[in-house]
């Protein structure tokens, strides 16, 4: 992140003598500034005169101590540099592969390690992924040493890692985790490997955030444009980039299919202007206040803080919003960070190995479905032993998958607590006192403000410091509680140190209801298996995200887009078919390609078809728990003659307008408007 810092001898104290301008000029004056300001941060994508080749780049790259002048901003295609086509990993022999590998595997090393590619057909040295000297003697020889070697004292993620990944060097990124997004040209994404799918990550909007930034910035007023305009991305070197979509959108595409042409880094907070000219009518105005100087007129608790002696951007007229986005974890880390790895939830690697190398984070099978029997305490259970097996931080095998569970995509989808994933599983980050008997001490905790910063650091909700779970030992085994609780159920996974509380179905006067309506009783003390927990229907019939989120949706597509809808391929109706006609198994939705993808050419990891009909029967095949399949319902056959519950379903299918067109037709209303049980946004 951007993390800005006011230079103070910069800071020019004026007089109290000095003449004052005439109030009307300098507030046009400052009112130009900060259009100029608004318009330069808003300038379409345009070439920089100190750009560099992405080769130059890295000849240029500072060393240890040093400072890059090349500024923040280059674009997308020089800021990677050039794949690397003098011939394909892939067509290497064994004998190869296996000479690379040779000081690696060594008996007193990673002999028993996994290949990182269950496929026999991929001939890859360990090398070739992580760098380093397979031919050396010596374990400090043989490894790529860390800047920091405080931080990265053992093999294991550290905890709260944050920018500091950023000033590692490349060669240590890359030996560390190979599918790190600043070294992809050196890994995944060679010739022969994942080309285009290394390309296109890097411009996913699980890489550059700009949805949320975009949001936050507009609707508070910190910035004038409703198109988002800018996100989060870095160089090989560590340096923040600009990203651009190429060719450049049309106005129709920007329009109508919501692709912006360029993400520019965030500006230093300290540059920030605020967003509305008129707060210098505030109360208080008798004097220009100097930071940091009590004034003894003042009221108690009416500080007069007026426009700074410097003017807009500066002093006491810092932007909040910009800030805020750098301080806060509403969206953070994305993909060009590890996770957290610092309790149950948040252990993950970055970039390709954030997805496709599984962590332990959740003992529910709901949830991680065959990776539950490991735990959620991110240790390792591979078979090498130089791993060790009782440390944190590290993934459950050295084994690259496509088998991604949900607990997977939790570790990043969390944000910001109350929508996406977690309305899928059926929790919410929620209230911190229902049944909060047994979660706070009995006698107010006393912190020191060490302690205080260390709580924070990990959990930034400012009840944590009163609550036991500010301790992680408490965190790691507050689902335990659940027996004890009276209103509600914890979940098993805790991002960003928070507790999630279970979600179930009650009428208008909050009685507990199960399945077919009936009223449980607060009382009954198997209520909780008797309510509706309030889960999505896929997540109950044993479906991961990965089931219906394919290739695209996770990679994204190369363009860069304002807001996740329009960045979804996959539509209801690909799979389950429309008001008069079954599904035709092709995409639909926003960021479809033209004419559809078609869904009948996916496989599972074991090499079975995805979908696959017989009859009027389609089933699905599952992409995590291996000879699962599901027969997937038709709209079309939603008929209260077979199932009587069917009937209000098929009443609002059938209704029709006064033009004699179904009212709830699917190319005007988005399924999900009348099926969402509960959403929070």
């Amino acid at each position: 992140m951007n993390r800005g810092r006011e230079d103070a001898a910069s800071m020019r104290v004026r007089p109290v003598e000095e003449p004052v301008r005439p109030f009307g000029l300098r507030m046009l004056l400052r009112l130009l500034a900060a259009a100029m300001g608004f318009f330069l941060l808003a300038l379409p994508a345009m070439p920089f005169p100190r750009l560099t080749t992405a080769v130059q780049a890295q000849e240029a790259s500072p060393q240890e101590g040093q400072t890059s002048d090349w500024g923040p901003y280059r674009t997308y295609a020089q800021a990677i540099q050039p794949f690397d086509r003098s011939g394909s990993l892939m067509t290497q022999s064994a004998q190869d592969a296996a000479r690379k590998s040779r000081g690696c595997t060594a008996a007193d090393c990673h002999a028993k390690v996994e290949k990182m590619h269950a496929s026999e057909a991929v001939r890859l040295g360990c090398i070739d992924c992580h760098g380093g000297d397979a031919t050396a003697s010596s374990k400090e020889a043989a490894h790529v040493a860390p800047r920091d070697a405080d931080l990265f004292a053992t093999s294991a993620n550290p905890a709260q890692v944050a920018a500091r990944w950023n000033r590692e060097s490349p060669d240590f990124v890359r030996f560390v985790n190979p599918g790190d997004l600043r070294v992809l040209d050196r890994t995944c994404g060679t010739l022969g490997c994942h080309v285009s799918e290394s390309l296109r990550v890097r411009k996913s909007m699980m890489t550059h955030g700009g949805m949320l930034w975009g949001a936050a910035l507009y609707n508070n007023g910190g910035f004038p444009l409703k198109d988002t305009r800018f996100g989060e991305s870095y160089a090989a070197d560590g340096t923040p980039q600009r990203l651009q979509t190429v060719p450049v959108p049309s106005h129709e595409q920007q329009l109508e299919d919501g692709i912006v042409p360029f993400l520019n880094p965030l500006p230093q907070w300290g540059v920030g202007q605020p967003g509305n000219i008129l707060r210098i009518f505030e109360r208080g105005g008798e004097r220009v206040p100097e930071i940091g100087v009590p004034d003894p007129r003042e009221e108690p608790g009416l500080p007069d803080k007026n426009l700074s002696i410097r003017g807009l951007g500066t002093g006491n007229r810092t932007d909040p919003v910009f800030l805020g986005l750098q301080k806060t974890r509403l969206l953070d880390p994305l993909l060009h960070f590890p996770g957290t790895n610092d309790q149950p939830g948040d252990f993950r690697q970055s970039g390709c190995t954030a997805c496709h190398v599984v962590y332990a984070n959740d003992r529910n099978p709901e949830h991680s479905g065959p990776y539950a029997q490991f735990g959620h305490q991110g240790r390792s259970a591979s078979a090498d032993e130089s791993i060790p097996k009782d440390e944190p931080g590290h993934p459950i095998r050295h084994r690259l998958t496509r088998a991604i569970p949900t607990s997977q995509c939790m570790s990043c989808h969390v944000h910001p607590g109350g929508n996406m994933e977690t309305t899928y599983l059926g929790y919410i980050w929620w209230d911190n006192e229902t049944d909060g008997d047994l979660m706070y001490p009995d006698r107010p905790k006393k912190l020191t403000p060490q302690q205080m910063d260390r709580i924070q650091r990990r959990n930034p909700e400012g009840s944590a410091l009163r609550g036991k779970w500010s301790d992680p030992e408490f965190l790691a085994q507050v689902s335990q509680l659940n027996p004890e609780l009276k209103k509600t159920q914890f979940a098993d996974f805790h991002g960003h140190g928070w507790i999630y509380r279970a979600i179930f179905k009650q009428d208008r006067k909050g009685n507990l209801l199960d399945a077919q309506g009936q009223v449980v009783s607060w009382d009954d003390p198997e209520r909780f298996d008797k309510a509706v927990h309030l889960k999505d229907i896929h997540l109950e019939k044993g479906m991961h995200c990965v089931d219906c989120h394919f290739e695209q949706d996770v990679h994204g597509d190369g363009n860069i887009y304002n807001e996740p809808r329009a960045a979804i391929e996959i539509d209801c109706v690909d799979c389950h078919g429309g008001l008069d006609q079954r599904a035709a198994l092709r995409t639909s939705g926003f960021a479809s390609p033209s004419g559809g993808r078609d869904l009948t050419g996916l496989f599972t990891p074991w090499g079975r078809k995805r979908f696959e009909r017989r009859g009027d029967t389609l089933i699905h095949r599952s992409m995590v728990v291996p000879d699962q399949e599901w027969e997937i319902s038709q709209t079309v056959d939603a008929d209260p003659a077979i199932d009587p519950r069917l009937a209000s379903a098929h009443e609002a299918h059938t209704i029709l307008n006064s033009s004699g067109q179904p009212a709830h037709g699917t190319d005007r209303m988005a399924c999900f408007t009348c099926h969402s049980s509960w959403m929070t946004s």
